[in-house]
């Protein structure tokens, strides 16, 4: 893959950067020609890769952390001991993990590569809703069972996704992906959540509806709300109960959101189909009837950047540190406030 193109001029100025993640996160997120890129914006050592900031010499002399998974949290301790610090860079998506509200009373600049993370979560949940509607999944299980043609018309009528109604559940990066994906195809598209507005709904093309409405309207549900206290089982049993009956619920967003007994037991009904790649628990217990029931297809939490899609994120934050260092602002900022409401 080739370097994402420098958004900026030459850099101005060259910070002293600190790489702050988990060393096979280092290694998989900036192999040599990304590190070559690096190293022409920062003074930046990357063979140091600090996953204990306790003992981390280096940090005294940081005004940039390049973070990603695995980095420890900045939180009052860490910034006493990281006078320059200015920026974290991180290159993954949710920051919430390590930047603390004493880096926002600091004043530190926090970029995010989560508009990059966001991509491959939505590719795979358009693919989930395309082949939910299609019955993919029953079909080849079918096929394979009987190894002859059926009349799949008769076995599944109405099936496809000509005119079918896809519910989007919060309007996050990757919920406005998704949308933006679904565009094209002659599907019905709502969309529920509570800092949406009818002008902004109508920008993206959607109906903005009752979460409710929403899921007793749609053939496909696709969750892709944050993990807050009060999105923690937003889908209940209540709310499963209002789904029509073969409809299928998507989650490639937190496995919080929805209560895994009550999906359980509809799926082991046959009621509702499910594509999962995040659960409650994050791994579900091995005797999980999820695992083996032909309505519902479980995933290890691959929706997000995994492979060759890292080097998109990578892309992303060598861009945002490209654009600090010529004093320009970043492109992807997290700003406080909006974390309240956001992954």
């Amino acid at each position: 893959m080739n370097p994402t193109p420098d958004p900026t001029p030459a850099a101005a100025r060259r910070p002293r950067a600190l790489f702050a993640m988990a060393r096979r996160h280092r290694d998989a997120l900036f192999p040599p020609p990304e590190v070559e890129r690096l190293l022409s914006y920062v003074d930046i050592d990357p063979d140091r890769v600090t996953e204990d900031f306790a003992r981390e010499p280096a940090l005294e002399e940081a005004e940039l952390l390049v973070t990603s998974w695995g980095c420890p949290v900045v939180d009052e301790d860490v910034l006493a001991r990281a006078p320059a610090l200015k920026a974290i860079v991180h290159a993954a998506g949710s920051v919430k993990h390590h930047v603390t509200p004493a880096c926002w009373e600091r004043g530190i600049t926090v970029s995010s590569a989560a508009a990059a993370n966001a991509v491959p979560v939505a590719e795979y949940t358009v693919a989930a809703i395309l082949f939910a509607n299609k019955r993919v999944l029953d079909i080849g299980a079918l096929y394979r069972e009987h190894r002859d043609p059926l009349d799949w018309s008769r076995l599944f009528p109405g099936f496809g996704n000509h005119r079918r109604t896809v519910g989007v559940v919060g309007a996050s990066l990757v919920g406005r992906k998704v949308l933006e994906l679904l565009r094209p195809h002659d599907l019905d598209l709502l969309l529920a959540d509570p800092h949406v507005g009818p002008v902004r709904a109508a920008a993206l093309g959607v109906r903005l509806v009752e979460l409710d409405e929403l899921l007793a309207a749609s053939d496909v549900v696709s969750l892709h709300a944050p993990e807050l206290p009060e999105t923690r089982h937003l889908i209940d049993a209540r709310r499963l109960a209002l789904m029509r009956d073969g409809a299928t619920l998507v989650n490639t967003a937190r496995g919080s959101l929805v209560d895994t007994a009550a999906l359980t037991a509809h799926a082991v009904a046959g009621r509702l189909h499910a594509v999962l790649d995040v659960t409650e628990p994050e791994v579900l217990p091995a005797a999980s009837p999820l695992y083996s029931l032909p309505n519902v297809l479980l995933t290890p939490h691959i929706a997000g950047s995994l492979g060759g899609e890292l080097l998109r994120i990578t892309g992303s934050a060598l861009d945002e540190i490209a654009r600090y260092c010529s004093g320009l602002p970043f492109a992807h900022p997290v700003h406080h406030a909006a974390l309240a409401t956001s992954a």
